[in-house]
């Protein structure tokens, strides 16, 4: 099967991840598998929408901080979170979500946190005994972390970003048939004294059922994150939609075309509670790649 489901459960694993998933025979479960994080995510949203009664009551004669929906078709250019860059009093953490049932950091089977050589920017090629290249529009990829609690005015110099995302195809490395001995697309690096890590790599695909998307780990450290301590934060990024049809429309993504389509951020399991945090800014060109930055706030 060439394209890979990324859902997941939430149980704990015996090295120390809090987003662990169960066992081998779980990772084909499908997209009903992230149903459970979901729903979690909606009553949360519920709830907190709930508790906000009265205080818009009291406050009913200025509407004016009354959040919009956001705009699905932001531009591929400069689409941006405005949230994700905010500072002191609108400052949040980024959201929480699934690492799905594909994460390689041994909580659901292979960890590719402990092999040497993970430690890496350039994300293309697997490493070690691995041989394989991701083919793909040129992506760089730039989080920087923040410190929440200081309003995220402050970067969180030596933390570590651990980033994985499907190929072309829609296949995840580790996991998929074909491409289970290959550990590309998958890298960490320490986050310098800007609070920022970039990794070169490949613009992903969109596989049945999941919008465009990377997933990360923040972790406190490099020792913790290569030696399988708590992570500190796990979310996913997101693309806006007109550079993922423009990406779509060149050669080898053609099955992205049609799963695109069907999906939108609204509708998306995972995005569809919000995304503000998490719609990366976009820049670039099917000639000379793309370049996508988040700030994370953690």
């Amino acid at each position: 099967m060439s394209t890979a489901s990324n859902s997941g459960g939430n149980s704990s694993s015996g090295n120390g991840h809090s987003h662990g998933h169960h066992h081998d025979d779980e990772f084909d479960r499908g997209l009903s598998y992230d149903l459970p994080v979901f729903a979690r995510r909606r009553m949360i949203r519920l709830l907190a929408g709930a508790s906000m009664v009265p205080l818009v009551a009291a406050c009913s004669s200025d509407d004016s901080g009354n959040g919009a929906a956001s705009d699905s078709s932001s531009s591929g250019s400069s689409s941006s979170s405005s949230s994700g860059n905010s500072s002191g009093s609108d400052c949040e953490v980024i959201p929480e979500e699934t690492a799905g049932p594909y994460p390689g950091d041994g909580s659901n089977g292979p960890n590719v946190l402990k092999e040497s050589g993970v430690v890496r920017r350039d994300i293309t090629k697997s490493f070690g005994s691995a041989d394989g290249v991701a083919e793909g529009i040129p992506l760089t990829i730039t989080l920087t972390v923040v410190d929440q609690a200081s309003g995220c005015d402050t970067p969180k110099e030596g933390a570590a970003v651990y980033l994985w995302h499907c190929d072309r195809e829609g296949r995840y490395s580790l996991y998929t048939d074909g491409v289970t001995e290959e550990n590309y697309l998958r890298g960490v690096q320490e986050t310098d004294d800007k609070g920022q890590v970039t990794f070169t790599s490949i613009f992903p695909a969109c596989y049945t059922g999941r919008w465009p998307h990377i997933h990360f780990e923040v972790y406190d450290s490099l020792d913790d994150a290569t030696g399988g301590q708590d992570v500190a934060a796990t979310s996913q990024l997101a693309f806006p939609k007109d550079v993922c049809d423009t990406v779509y429309a060149t050669d080898g993504y053609s099955q992205s075309v049609e799963n695109l389509s069907q999906l939108s951020l609204e509708s998306d399991m995972i995005f569809s509670d919000g995304y503000d945090q998490q719609l990366a800014t976009t820049e670039g060109s099917t000639d000379k790649g793309y370049t996508v930055t988040l700030t994370v706030p953690v």
